[in-house]
């Protein structure tokens, strides 16, 4: 049986007593101190681990400096700021309290077009910023692969650069001015001023800083200039050459807070310049015989005056090939006949005269053709992308490609750890070559991309972190490749930052300037309260430094037994580059993670949650493998013992229970996550060893059996719909059971609408006994539960579809398709449903007859948790989708005459894990002259029965509104489709109307 699982991770006194003061103050975000809390801020996009002390979700500046204020009487209580958590270096991770910006600080406070400015909130995300700045014509540029989910005080605190910074800089090159609170909890204002006013009413702890930034960026600014070398990523974190003028005369504190990775102060409001979009752009993808080949060449690109040279190997392409997003760039990155395709360089060209460009763009490619046909420089071949939305698809294809790195086949994964390189661009390719081999006398894989055009290339080697051999040869590689990194003239450091890779800072500042960026902590933050060990430690303390040896994920992992991590990888593998953080509310991706804004209801967060209930059953020498493989099923009488003793025990299960309970079982997570962590699945097998100890709700029995009910109430439909229309038994059923607006049985049923469809009644026999040619214009509609039984009209509808079109519609008989046993962990139920319906399924497939099924949901089943349940020799069948049938069948060549527009509104499944659904439905509506335009949404919040459960209920109107019910209002009911049943049931109960599935609108068209 499970066991009760206990953490054992108490608050410490300080913490508790610092806690209660905080709940007794005025402070009016959010407190979290439960281990999940904790647990999801643990981890960043780095390979380390920390488990902080509690995470707090400050609304306002004084909130922020409410956290200082108390902490001055309270010894020894810390902080980290964190943004979106997308850093590389572990730099947001710490012992002490995690202030999370990104929950509540993410508004957009002010716009000056005249000026070119705006001001925002810390925890704004930078494509936020940037979807807000697009209307006015401008943007923000300093462009990262996290852009999604980076926030603007990460950036900040980062210092982060990317795609184009040769042009646009790095992010400190556009703040004009920060509000930022120290650890005592003064308000800082800083811009850059002169000299000699900025302590002009300055409070004692402000002016401590100022004098101090006088004596070490004036005092020692020979030694500043002739230290660092004069790269495009200037040294990150206390930028003490620019934080004073050439002249000395103006300082900017602003400039030694980007950067500083929260280890100086909050960082609560920033100003920042912001660019005009360019009204032109041209990218030109170049493709070469070798990875060398391309770097070589990308100096010659950079001579050329192209805005950005941005490069990728041929690991990251191929990776790219197997993902989801391949297929919005294959036409756009062809392979060259006879050639291999090796190494990417992506070039752009972006000016406000086209004309300039286009001169640059005749002059590349005539030498591009010259090199190709001589051979010279490894150039096998060039594509022009001029579309800003193709170019996009480009980028977002090269953003994801550092995610689907740890894709990688085995338990050696490529981590960041080294890859934050700097050099000169002239040494960058003998660099590199000798990087590659010192990873290849190791015998490692390794992944590379970055932005060749500024000396930046991100290398990833590929190490198992959960074997101790392979960390220390980490800390080998590491090591070797500061000293490669110094040979070459450049920083370790280039834009992600120091974290945990701060020990190597004393070597790179030296004695001299090393002890001043010290005296520089110690004015800010006296008793080492932010982000303690970061970067520096104060100036005479006894404070220790993070070290590279310290704490990784690996070190928890590996506690779990390799069977079970080999068992349980959809939620080992993700490896924290969270993606499913996407502030966009219309991508499909984690619709509880975007409505809650809590960490803990994402794909990631599920993940962590699932890995630490792994490890604490391999510390109670429980497998969780053998636990699923027994068929028993403890009492009743034991459950409801153990279930009535939950509200007294500490049993981490509630809380990894809680997080899983969240889920609406989208599977977006399976395929937009480029490591493809599929919540579901190992959610589903949570709930089924979890209700092995404790009871089930109603609410999961109800929703488990509605496909051995449904047909049963459809047998006498208008008195279930009469007692249905009932207050009293609403309130009864939302009372007892927690289940809310059920739906209402077709009338009439699909049973009396059969005979006018012009669909032959199944017998399996009397097909047999068709001839091959006469097969060929029959189709078969697999059944199920929702829209046989809540829309037979539209599955009628289909029906009289596939006749029009000129074939022959067969319904076969309804059998459970088990996909709600599935959602609600009922593995072993769910497991005997798909073998009697595979069986079934199996022998109709002989016939050689298109089955083709009318849900999105439930028809995917067939093929991804059938083939998860079963043997594979136990699944012979395969089920279309509508839309993939149409794109195959030969259809009657019919033109409609109609000047009439469909706004399509896909199933967040279907469109997922059929990633070219929407347009197979755009090229059929084609075919008949009709014009249909796929609209971009993400989750409608009904997710199957998800938005029937009183409890999510709020939740579930909350996704509406993120992303459906505005685009809805855009236009024409009548206009609009919709493939899935949830998403029609979900605008009919919110909106007062269903949707027209695609199949109706074209029969009507067709009729």
């Amino acid at each position: 049986m499970l066991p009760v699982l206990d953490p054992k991770s108490t608050l410490t006194h300080v913490y508790v007593d610092y806690l209660d003061a905080l709940k007794a103050s005025d402070f009016s975000g959010d407190i979290e101190s439960t281990y999940s809390s904790r647990l999801a801020v643990a981890t960043d996009n780095s390979i380390y681990q920390q488990l902080p002390q509690a995470v707090v979700f400050p609304k306002t500046i004084e909130d922020l400096s409410v956290l200082g204020q108390l902490a001055n009487t309270h010894s020894g209580v810390t902080f980290s700021a964190r943004g979106g958590g997308t850093g590389t270096n572990g730099q947001s991770l710490t012992q002490g309290i995690v202030v999370d910006m990104s929950r509540h600080m993410r508004a957009i406070l002010e716009i000056n077009t005249e000026e070119s400015w705006v001001r925002v909130q810390s925890g704004v995300v930078k494509d936020q910023l940037n979807d807000f700045l697009k209307p006015y014509g401008f943007f923000f540029a300093p462009d990262l692969s996290t852009s999604n989910r980076a926030t603007i005080g990460g950036m900040i605190n980062t210092d982060a650069s990317g795609q184009g910074s040769l042009v646009y800089g790095k992010t400190s090159d556009h703040v004009l001015g920060l509000v930022s609170v120290l650890a005592d909890g003064t308000v800082m204002q800083t811009q850059q001023q002169a000299m000699d006013t900025v302590v002009s009413e300055a409070s004692e702890s402000i002016a401590r800083i100022v004098q101090q930034l006088k004596d070490t960026c004036v005092g020692k600014r020979s030694q500043i200039l002739e230290k660092f070398p004069r790269l495009n990523r200037f040294l990150t974190g206390y930028d003490l050459e620019h934080a004073v003028n050439d002249d000395l005369t103006q300082l900017d504190i602003s400039r030694v807070l980007a950067g500083s990775e929260g280890s100086l102060a909050f960082i609560a409001e920033a100003k920042l310049n912001v660019t005009r979009i360019p009204n032109h752009k041209v990218l030109l993808n170049i493709k070469y015989d070798s990875f060398e080949s391309a770097l070589r060449h990308a100096p010659d690109m950079v001579a050329a005056e192209a805005t950005s040279v941005e490069t990728v190997d041929s690991k990251v392409l191929n990776l790219a090939r197997e993902d989801i997003v391949w297929h919005s760039v294959s036409a756009l990155i062809q392979d060259v006949p006879g050639k291999d395709l090796q190494g990417l360089n992506m070039v752009e060209y972006n000016n406000e005269d086209k004309t300039e460009i286009d001169n640059k763009i005749v002059q590349l490619c005539h030498t591009l053709d010259q090199q190709i046909a001589s051979g010279e420089n490894g150039v096998i071949g060039y594509q022009l992308t001029y579309d800003t939305k193709e170019i996009g698809k480009i980028y977002a294809m090269r953003k994801k490609a550092v995610g689907l790195l740890g894709k990688a086949k085995g338990p050696q994964k490529p981590i960041a750890f080294a890859e934050d390189t700097a050099v000169p661009p002239e040494n960058l390719a003998d660099f590199i070559m000798e990087f590659r081999s010192l990873l290849d006398e190791q015998g490692l894989q390794y992944g590379m991309f970055g932005h060749v055009d500024a000396g930046v290339l991100h290398v990833r080697p590929a190490l198992d972190m959960c074997d101790p051999a392979q960390e220390v040869l980490m800390k080998d590689i590491s090591d070797q490749v500061v000293k490669l990194v110094a040979k070459y003239g450049g920083l370790m450091w280039g834009e992600h930052g120091k974290g945990y890779r701060s020990e190597y800072a004393p070597a790179f500042f030296g004695d001299e300037l090393y002890a001043e960026i010290q005296k520089v902590k110690a004015a800010f933050d006296p008793h080492n309260k932010m982000n303690p060990g970061k970067i520096c430690t104060p100036w005479q303390s006894n404070a220790q430094m993070v070290k590279v040896t310290d704490t990784k994920r690996g070190a928890f992992d590996r506690q779990i037994p390799i069977e079970v991590r080999d068992g349980y990888v959809p939620a080992m593998s993700c490896n924290g580059n969270g993606l499913c953080f996407n502030y966009d509310t219309t991508s499909p991706m984690c619709p509880s993670s975007k409505i809650t804004r809590d960490r803990r209801h994402s794909p990631k967060g599920r993940a962590g949650m699932m890995r630490e209930w792994l490890r604490l059953l391999s510390e109670q020498g429980v497998n969780p493998l053998k636990l699923e493989s027994h068929s028993y099923s403890p009492s009743i009488l034991s459950r409801l013992k153990n279930t009535l003793k939950k509200s007294k025990e500490e049993d981490f299960s509630h809380e990894v229970l809680e997080v899983m309970e969240g889920c609406l079982a989208c599977k977006a997570c399976a395929n937009q996550c480029p490591i493809n962590v599929d919540v579901p699945s190992f959610r589903a097998r949570f709930l089924s060893l979890y209700y092995k100890r404790y009871l089930r709700p109603a609410k999961d029995h109800l929703v488990s059996n509605i496909e051995k009910m449904a047909p049963l109430l459809a047998k006498m439909p208008k008195a279930v719909n009469f007692f249905l229309e009932k207050s009293w038994l609403n309130d009864a059923i939302k009372k007892s059971i927690g289940y809310v607006d059920t739906p209402h049985l077709s009338i009439p049923t699909l049973s009396h609408r059969l005979p006018y469809t012009g669909a032959v009644e199944f017998d399996l026999s009397a097909l047999k006994t068709l001839s091959e040619e006469e097969r060929q214009s029959y189709v078969l509609l697999v059944q199920d539960t929702f829209t046989s039984y809540y829309e037979a009209d539209l599955v009628a509808d289909i029906l009289k579809l596939i006749k029009r079109l000129g074939f022959t519609p067969v319904l076969l008989p309804f059998l459970p398709n088990g996909k709600p046993q599935h959602v609600k962990g009922f593995l072993a139920e769910f497991a005997k449903t798909a073998k009697s319906t595979a069986e079934f399924l199996n022998e109709v497939a002989g016939l050689g007859i298109p089955m083709v099924g009318v849900d999105p949901s439930l028809t995917l089943c067939f093929r991804d948790e059938y083939h998860k349940a079963l043997k594979q020799s136990d699944v012979q069948f395969t089920v279309s989708l509508l839309q993939e049938w149409l794109s195959e069948a030969e259809l009657p060549e019919v033109k409609v005459n109609s000047s009439h527009d469909f706004a399509f509104f896909a199933h967040c499944t279907e469109k997922t894990v059929v990633p070219k659904s929407e347009t197979m439905w755009q090229s059929v509506f084609e075919q008949f002259g009709l014009n249909l335009q796929p609209i971009a949404v993400g989750c409608c919040g009904m997710a199957g029965t998800f938005g029937h459960e009183a409890d999510h209920l709020d939740e579930s109107v909350g996704i509406y509104d993120l992303s459906w019910r505005q685009r809805l209002q855009q236009f024409d009911k009548q206009s609009i489709l919709a493939t899935g049943y949830s998403c029609r049931s979900q605008v009919k109960r919110l909106d007062g109307y269903k949707p027209q599935h695609p199949a109706q609108a074209l029969l009507r068209a067709l009729s």
